[in-house]
């Protein structure tokens, strides 16, 4: 880095309508999975926070929750989440899914947060993949009518196309500042935390209809095996609203439960670097989105 140049550091709020495309971004540009994915929208349901080291920058990401309708204490504590980074941030992105264009929640968006929170915002139109260049001219010139935005950059987050430029051009509107976290950290978020949202992405990934929005996942215990340093034994409670919620998750003869810890022990191996035993239960609990003690016992901490 010239000596001329300062080094930057500061948050970047990436925001948008459910499932467009801002945890697989966030996990390409840190190059490891922080947050889950899913084609079901509003899987995301806390900010997440991602920390790209560069030489001349630190670029701390809060990938938010979609924002989305609801009365139930969860969807405004999602919500509230999402305000919230945007309120701390020093630069906004807002992602838009090149494959459905400008919606109407994307105006909604723009006129309820964007306008009235009046920081550099940067428009990211993703999944380019997906669209023909000669559709993406026209979808550039619209968007650039509806807001001052600093930069419109056309991405595509799961091939990598143009992330490079995006980081680059981000890094303009950062404040200087030295780094804000140490160089090995690339989040705040504890191990439960990610355990959790592994075995709530398979059951997303998994079972189908309603079922998924109903589930909540608390991890009681992480504990070293008792004869085997290099084996953890994960011990977690499946929460669910209903009954049959609970026989779809569990499914015939225990299949459809055993199928989603396989895949989760599976996963969580990969990221632990070690074997995993996994055990895990399923409760009924009903309107557990509206128990605010089990809501803050689960993370959720922008509740009032």
């Amino acid at each position: 880095m010239d000596s001329k140049e300062k080094f930057k550091a500061g948050f970047v709020a990436l925001i948008g309508k459910p499932n467009v495309g801002k945890s697989t971004l966030l996990n390409y540009i840190l190059g490891t999975k922080l947050s889950i994915v899913s084609p079901k929208p509003q899987t995301t349901r806390m900010r997440i926070l991602g920390v790209k080291h560069d030489k001349d920058a630190q670029i701390i990401f809060l990938d938010t929750p979609g924002i989305q309708k609801g009365k139930d204490i969860l969807t405004k504590t999602v919500v509230e989440s999402a305000v919230a980074s945007m309120e701390e941030a020093d630069v906004i992105v807002m992602v838009i899914d090149a494959e459905k264009g400008w919606t109407k929640e994307d105006d909604l968006l723009l006129q309820n947060y964007i306008e009235k929170l009046n920081k550099p915002t940067i428009l990211v139109i993703n999944k380019i993949d997906k669209v023909k260049k000669d559709l993406l001219l026209p979808l550039i010139d619209l968007v650039s009518k509806k807001y001052d935005f600093k930069e419109i950059i056309p991405v595509s987050a799961k091939r990598g196309e143009n992330i490079d430029r995006f980081l680059e051009v981000l890094k303009k509107y950062l404040p200087e500042s030295p780094p804000l976290f140490p160089e090995d950290q690339i989040t705040d978020l504890p191990l439960k935390f990610f355990i959790a949202e592994i075995i709530r992405e398979k059951i997303f990934n998994n079972v189908r209809d309603e079922v998924p929005y109903s589930v909540a996942v608390e991890v009681e215990s992480i504990k070293q095996g008792e004869n085997n340093p290099n084996v953890i034994v994960i011990d977690a409670i499946i929460y669910v609203e209903k009954q049959s919620h609970k026989g779809i998750l569990i499914g015939k003869k225990g299949q459809m439960l055993k199928k989603i810890g396989k895949e989760a022990r599976e996963e969580l191996e990969h990221l632990l670097g070690k074997k995993v035993y996994l055990n895990l239960w399923v409760k009924v609990k009903e309107r557990w989105k509206e128990d605010v003690r089990l809501l803050k016992m689960l993370g959720y901490h922008y509740i009032s």
